[in-house]
């Protein structure tokens, strides 16, 4: 494949092209609407609690790979579906594959949350 040259319009364009993929996530996907509601109460729930500088990127750090795991998920369900629209066990493995990524950043991340967070609940209860 030839190299392309430098463009800033062609960099750009990739940005619209991604901006439209996230709108695109949000308006087909169930989960993705899931988690970002978990990320706003996360986000809610930080503002709350003032949590620290560091806890934030933690906190930004889990919402960024459970969307960015969910829209990979999408990108390889719709890729399977296309290749595949019949039953095949070897495309119903590798959407398994994708959902349990998914499943596996989003215990992480309730992991982090956890950790950050019910301390700071059961100070203010205790």
């Amino acid at each position: 494949m030839e190299k392309q040259p430098f463009s800033w319009k062609k960099r750009l364009r990739s940005f619209r092209y991604a901006f439209k993929g996230i709108a695109s996530l949000f308006v087909s996907e169930h989960n993705a609407r899931i988690h970002a509601a978990a990320a706003v109460a996360a986000v809610a729930l930080g503002i709350w609690l003032r949590i620290s500088t560091t806890e934030w990127a933690v906190v930004a750090l889990c919402i960024g790979g459970v969307l960015a795991a969910e829209a990979l998920n999408s990108a390889v369900e719709a890729l399977c579906d296309k290749v595949s629209p019949g039953f095949d066990p070897l495309i119903g493995r590798a959407k398994d594959f994708a959902a349990a990524g998914v499943l596996l950043t989003a215990f992480g991340a309730a992991a982090a949350g956890l950790l950050i967070f019910l301390p700071k609940l059961i100070a203010l209860i205790a």
